[in-house]
């Protein structure tokens, strides 16, 4: 296994040293050639390694994203940080590999270099002269390359050793197997208003204002800016727009098919080649042999590739009037297409639709009748921005432009009179004392211009103004604390020896693992079920009631279920992954921390200079 994860390591080598033409990075500095950014235990980093590496982590990053990936960015990222590391670590495996006398013998190098395509001749055999000019190309000498291909077969070797032959014990794939796919049999019931023994007293003016005082947080406005506004709006011009007839009637022409729509179907089309290779087909599909989709997949087509979409008569041709006589979800054919004989499906029907020319007509006036009063709203726009450049105020605008002049405590999510307006909200949070007010333009077309006055802090609404919402959050405190009062009889009943039943309830049974869910029940129920033994009751609140439930019974993994056994096999196979991983990590700390490791930061920035 090592060895074949040597050679394959060796086949990259030469295609990156091929492909990416690094050979020779040519770093320099002020002082001449830079050939190492640094060293571990001894082992130089050559610089053509730690730039090769990280003009691969760039590619491939540029490759997921489709874009290019600047160095600044790469940096951010911490991309170029994580490739110095690695880089450190390969050459301080390469050193403690030489500490161990671990290498590559002769005979496995020369056969891991006959299998590089790159160097063989045209009869598939090692070839030196291939050889030769493959190196040539990159300028590397063959004694360079070839210590570099043991270096990297005998690091394998060594990684592999750490990572290879780790197996987390069955105890541990058991515990988060049970965690995960354990489960428990619950019996519940949901309270609501419905179950309370007696309806709610009627509250008094007392009860009211005292549950208002004590939920004043729930009342409360927030600091609202003052704002004078004057607005021009397309609403505000509709009156004075005239459509005349002839505009109208050609509207309608060119907008004829909106309200005309021929009738469709939803159609597929399987072409063949002949018709008896069609007829064939056909009868397979009578027989019961093969439905339509097994015809597509057997033609290494997707249902995409024969997905006509919704298609009128005349464009079916002379299969037309058949399609449109069957029923949806119905084959037809073999019928003539422009491309051959073929299989029509029907997935879909729909009929013709027509709007009556009185309706169709006021549509076509209304749009028109906006579109023009958007464009005279936007014709005043520059003599309004005159005017205010003149010094005019907002009142002044009013007077002079037609612009209707307002004032509204607003704050963010009001949502009512001018605030109601799309891009309103934004233009009035952006506001400030004392800012010039310029004219802007609404998501509708509308002019507005504003005016900060002042601000208003934050104050309780009135009881007045609240007194439906009050009375509506006194009834739902009233209920809850009924509804809890009656759980807990009826949990203390259940849990001396009465049933759901018995009780006169009828309970819901479900079966629920940890990530499971009961419509009607909060995600508080699950987790203590989790919590519970069996024959235990208790309640939770949620979705406008009481949960009382009960657990019945802990479920263990079944041992029949395959998705039990998938799931066993993926546990264990990602422990053990994550283990190995850990493992290496700290093998390659270690072995970093003993030898020493020494970066000459002058060379790693020379280098990273040709990346900018």
């Amino acid at each position: 296994m090592a060895a074949k994860k040597a050679g394959q390591a060796a086949l990259w080598i030469v295609i990156a040293l091929l492909i990416v033409g690094l050979g020779g990075f040519g770093v320099t500095n002020f002082s001449g050639q830079i050939t190492s950014i640094g060293s571990v235990g001894g082992k130089d980093i050559d610089v053509d390694a730690y730039a090769r590496a990280l003009q691969e982590e760039l590619r491939a990053i540029e490759a997921q994203t489709g874009q290019r990936l600047s160095f600044e960015d790469a940096e951010q990222m911490g991309l170029v940080e994580a490739t110095l590391s690695q880089v450190i670590t390969n050459r301080a495996f390469d050193a403690e590999n030489e500490r161990l006398g671990i290498s590559v013998g002769d005979a496995t190098l020369a056969e891991q270099l006959r299998q590089i395509p790159a160097f063989q001749g045209l009869d598939g055999n090692f070839d030196r002269d291939a050889y030769a000019a493959a190196l040539d190309r990159i300028g590397m000498s063959d004694g360079k390359f070839e210590d570099r291909l043991r270096e990297e077969t005998a690091r394998t070797i060594l990684q592999s050793a750490v990572v290879s032959g780790i197996q987390m014990p069955a105890a541990y794939s058991a515990t988060i197997l049970n965690y995960v796919t354990e489960k428990r049999k619950v019996s519940w019931v949901k309270l609501d208003q419905d179950s309370l023994d007696a309806p709610l007293p009627e509250p008094t003016e007392e009860e009211l204002r005292a549950f208002y005082d004590e939920n004043l947080d729930r009342y409360m406005i927030p600091e609202r800016k003052q704002i004078t506004y004057a607005l021009l709006s397309p609403e505000m011009v509709l009156d004075a727009v005239e459509i005349d007839e002839d505009t109208l009637r050609r509207a309608y022409e060119d907008r004829r098919a909106e309200f005309e729509r021929p009738a469709r179907r939803l159609v597929e089309r399987l072409i063949f080649s002949d018709e008896a290779t069609a007829q064939a087909a056909r009868d397979r599909l009578d027989s019961g042999e093969v439905d339509f989709d097994t015809l597509v997949e057997e033609r290494g087509l997707s249902l995409s590739d024969v997905d006509l979409g919704d298609v009128t008569e005349p464009e079916l041709g002379s299969a037309g009037a058949e399609i449109f006589a069957a029923e949806s979800g119905q084959v037809v054919g073999p019928l003539p297409s422009d491309l051959g004989p073929a299989l029509f499906r029907i997935n879909g029907i729909f009929p013709a639709q027509t709007t009556a020319h009185e309706d169709a007509i006021a549509i076509v006036r209304d749009d028109l009748v906006a579109d023009r009063a958007r464009r005279q709203v936007d014709s005043q726009r520059e003599a309004i921005e005159d005017l205010l450049a003149g010094g005019a105020t907002l009142e002044d605008l009013a007077q002079e432009s037609g612009m209707q002049l307002g004032t509204i405590d607003w704050y963010e999510g009001l949502g009512e009179g001018v605030a109601a307006y799309d891009g309103f909200d934004t233009a009035a949070a952006a506001l400030e004392d004392g800012a010039y007010p310029e004219l802007q333009q609404l998501d509708d077309g509308s002019l507005v211009a504003m005016r900060l006055d002042g601000t208003l802090d934050a104050e309780p609404s009135p009881y007045e103004e609240e007194a439906s919402r009050v009375r509506a959050g006194w009834e739902n405190r009233e209920t809850m604390a009924r509804l809890r009062t009656r759980a807990e009889t009826l949990r203390a009943q259940l849990q001396e020896a009465a049933t759901f039943e018995s009780l006169g309830l009828e309970p819901q049974t479900e079966e629920l693992t940890r990530a499971g869910s009961a419509l009607g029940a909060p995600r508080a129920m699950v987790e203590q079920l989790f919590t519970m033994q069996p024959g235990e009751v208790a309640t939770t609140e949620g979705f406008g009631g009481v949960q009382l439930f009960r657990l019945d019974e802990i479920l263990p993994p079944s041992e029949d279920d395959p998705q039990v056994a998938e799931l066993t096999g993926g546990i264990t196979d990602a422990a053990s992954q994550s283990v190995g991983q850990d493992l290496f990590r700290a093998v390659a700390s270690d072995i970093r921390t003993r030898l020493g490791v020494n970066i000459d930061q002058s060379a790693l920035n020379a280098v990273h200079a040709n990346f900018r």
